[in-house]
């Protein structure tokens, strides 16, 4: 696991502040994962059914979302991919959806570096109808995101037993 971005640690911007904790959370969800085995990484243990390799598939299809289809207003083919049924799914290997969820953090870090976290979002069918957010508002739902599904995770790998705690 990355370790954690100490608030006392300096960023040149608040950008990088965003991007080291995206980055911490990204790359603890995928290593409490790896450390299961593909069993556990397939199976629920909750009531509402969810796996551990759904979750990870749903925070990249959550940064695609926000990222793409949101604040750059760019056409998506399947913005909901992650879910089948009303509920999560996920047909590929671990290893595909850790690439891609990395992969999609990497694009997220290369719009963050180019944009101002002012700029607004461009309009389109990702705010239903709603003003767009900014891009620091994004990312700061981004972090909601992956610091409540980080936790959610932290219960379901114990549960299965792997690694516990960051």
């Amino acid at each position: 696991m990355s370790s954690f971005p100490e608030p006392t640690e300096p960023a040149g911007s608040r950008d990088e502040v965003f991007l080291r904790y995206l980055d911490h959370f990204r790359e603890t969800t995928l290593t409490k994962v790896a450390a299961l085995p593909d069993a556990a990484r397939r199976a629920s243990v909750l009531p509402s059914g969810w796996t551990p390799l759904e979750l990870l598939q749903h925070l990249r299809y959550v940064e695609l979302r926000w990222i793409e289809w949101g604040f750059l207003g760019r056409p998506v083919a399947d913005p909901w991919g992650d879910r089948r049924e009303g509920r999560w799914y996920v047909a590929r290997s671990f290893e595909e959806v850790a690439e891609a969820l990395r992969a999609q953090g990497a694009y997220t870090r290369e719009v963050v570096e180019s944009s101002d976290l002012a700029a607004i979002g461009a309009p389109g069918p990702r705010w239903d109808g709603a003003p767009p957010a900014s891009l620091e508002r994004i990312l700061f739902h981004l972090l909601q995101e992956y610091a409540r599904h980080t936790g959610h995770l932290d219960v379901v790998t114990e549960l299965a037993g792997g690694p516990v705690g960051e």
